[in-house]
């Protein structure tokens, strides 16, 4: 599959505040590029983690109809465990507006309480979501693309993305297909 047009879109109020450094989407758009040489990958200024501004953007973004929307972070949901942990929308908005997804729910294995990787289409576009710590975004990401070269389909490569993730907490269990 070729991939001419990526965005990334950076989610999170610690992003878009500044509080805490973007250095996902550096490494996404490396890693795209790699991948895709012939392709303009942008980086989208972050959003807050506002379910309605979520999917007011990517439907915005989809307009432009780009072959991939990857949103990084956003993807935990600790605040329904604990009020003390902020509140994470990704996966909400990208369910609320994606017409075909398929999903992985990873509970307390990889340094969050919980975390949800979604992977979809809306027309033309592919969507996914990769968590926001690094080294999980960047397997994530990796995976993603393997998978794609490889031609599995949607269900196959979330699958594969969410087992990136797992294999960085070797004593965790695998994820049941």
């Amino acid at each position: 599959m070729v991939m001419n047009l990526i965005f990334i879109l950076p989610t999170g109020d610690e992003i878009h505040q500044g509080i805490v450094r973007d250095i996902d989407s550096p490494e996404i758009i490396s890693q795209s590029l790699a991948a895709f040489p012939q392709a303009e990958v942008t980086r989208i200024p972050p959003v807050l983690d506002v379910e309605q501004t979520i999917v007011e953007k990517i439907k915005d973004l989809a307009r432009r109809q780009p072959d991939l929307i990857v949103l990084i972070g956003g993807s935990g949901g600790g605040h329904r465990f604990s009020k003390s942990l902020g509140k994470d929308f990704t996966h909400t908005a990208m369910e609320r507006y994606l017409d075909e997804h398929f999903s992985h729910e990873i509970y307390g294995k990889n340094g969050h309480m919980w975390c949800k990787l979604i992977i979809g289409k809306k027309g033309p576009t592919i969507f996914i979501n990769v968590p926001g710590p690094y080294v999980e975004a960047k397997s994530a990401y990796e995976a993603f693309l393997k998978g794609l070269a490889s031609g599995l389909d949607l269900k196959e490569i979330n699958h594969a993305m969410a087992e990136a993730v797992l294999s960085l907490y070797p004593s965790q269990a695998s994820l049941p297909l």
